[in-house]
């Protein structure tokens, strides 16, 4: 148990360092309220034991400003001065408990194992309430195919580990899934798992959000907030699209895993932290590191353990189990959707360009959308539907194959079509943002 004794009289200092020393604690302490502060900030104590007497920073600003921080410690007071009107303010500011000097030895030990314990739970609980959440949110692996068998053995062997894993596959593979399932599989798994798109936040920001900032450290830094290296100390970051990072960046996060400590953003002080890091890209790295888009140092860095995903054309055999996961989740209660095996067949042989995300945003669409309980080929939507030209036939009659560029053309207009313009619902459906829908639109001359 972690102990910070603040108390302007050195001797008392001394003296307490010593006896709680002896009953196993690990100990340390400041005569300066604005010290002790930044001792808080750098290492996550358990208990502050707090003197409510002192020159400059009194013992209830100190309070004040430690019930401030991010995870903050439990609080012990104490004083040679017992002043009613002063305890029932220190217990409003969530002080655990109120002790008087001289200190009785055996009791100040019990108070302070009490207070950590009261810690040690409060935080169990915000470990569990983050489990909690994030469970029905989850999706199982669907891992019919061989190739899904391989990934989740490799899963098994990796996630116990403390190595960095780098997830790698097209868009919608499942990434973000396989992340969570090592994380959960860890001995991890009770700590925080903090996940951070690179690529959606500008360069600015991510360095904040990942190291956090100082109060004042740029416009709008009105409180100091720690990053999310510092939130899952002790658990796991996942870093989606790290291939989108910039050089810069870059260099800060190698720095940070090759050192094991951070500063804020405008701050001076280096903080410890201890996680693992996943990270996932649809990229080729090894192409950027040639190319030198991506530093060869953090790509070595991260790529300890690699898992490949294949996209879903290549391994069909988890298409149906996808479908059947899908319409249960999104079928009303009592009322699951059953799909023909006419449909079920097309959507086999369908090349799922947007992977597994697509699959779950048609399923969404055509579970809400289709009138009867059985869904057949006519209730899919537009962009699915095969074209005359592209029914099984006599292939001495085909026509002439189209270029990937006029098939993805066709698709996107009849998406757009099936969603009567709506570009959201279309980017949604077919598995990509906005922005490189319209820009695909652009690129292609599709007339809305």
């Amino acid at each position: 148990m972690r102990v910070l004794i603040v108390d302007d009289d050195q001797a008392i200092c001394r003296v307490l360092e010593a006896q709680l020393a002896r009953e196993g604690f690990a100990v340390a302490s400041s005569c300066d309220g604005r010290e002790a502060i930044e001792m808080a900030a750098r290492t996550k104590f358990d208990v502050v034991l707090l003197d409510m007497i002192m020159p400059g920073m009194s013992g209830i600003e100190l309070l004040r400003e430690l019930r401030s921080m991010a995870v903050p410690p439990e609080v012990v007071i104490m004083t040679g001065q017992p002043d009613v009107d002063t305890a029932v303010e220190a217990m409003k500011l969530e002080a655990h408990d109120y002790v008087v000097k001289p200190v009785d030895t055996p009791k100040l030990t019990q108070v302070l194992r009490n207070a950590a314990e009261r810690r040690r739970l409060e935080r169990e609980n915000q470990v569990l309430r983050h489990i909690v959440s994030q469970v029905d949110k989850e999706s199982p692996i669907v891992s019919a195919s061989p190739q899904m068998q391989d990934v989740l053995e490799v899963i098994e062997r990796v996630a116990p580990a403390i190595a960095p894993v780098l997830i790698t596959g097209e868009t919608g593979t499942g990434k973000s899934l396989i992340a969570k399932t090592i994380h959960r599989r860890s001995s991890r798994a009770n700590e925080p798992l903090m996940p951070i798109n690179c690529a959606g936040i500008q360069e600015t920001l991510l360095e904040s959000e990942l190291f956090g900032h100082e109060k004042g450290a740029f416009t709008g830094a009105q409180v100091t907030k720690p990053g999310l290296f510092e939130v899952a100390d002790g658990g796991t970051v996942f870093l989606d699209e790290i291939g989108e990072m910039s050089a810069t960046m870059q260099a800060k996060l190698l720095q940070v895993l090759d050192e094991g400590h951070l500063r804020r953003v405008g701050g001076t002080k280096l903080l410890q932290v201890d996680v693992r890091i996943l990270a996932a890209t649809n990229r080729d790295l090894q192409d950027d590191v040639k190319t030198k888009k991506f530093r060869e140092d953090l790509f070595y860095r991260l790529n300890v353990v690699r898992v490949q995903l294949p996209p879903l054309r290549e391994r069909r055999e988890d298409i149906p189990g996808l479908i059947e996961l899908y319409l249960e989740r999104y079928s009303p209660p009592g009322q699951l959707k059953q799909i023909s095996p006419r449909a079920l067949q097309y959507l086999r042989e369908y090349r799922w360009p947007g992977n597994v995300r697509e699959v779950s945003n048609i399923l969404e669409g055509v579970v809400l959308l289709a009138k009867g309980s059985t869904i057949e080929l006519e209730d899919l939507p537009a962009g699915l539907q095969p074209a005359a030209d592209m029914m099984p036939g006599d292939p001495s009659e085909a026509s002439e194959p189209l270029s990937l560029a006029e098939i993805q053309r066709l698709h996107i207009i009849r998406t757009l079509e099936w969603t009567e313009g709506k570009k959201a619902q279309a980017s949604r459906l077919l598995g990509i943002n906005v922005k490189t829908l319209n820009n695909k639109i652009r690129r292609y001359d599709i007339t809305l």
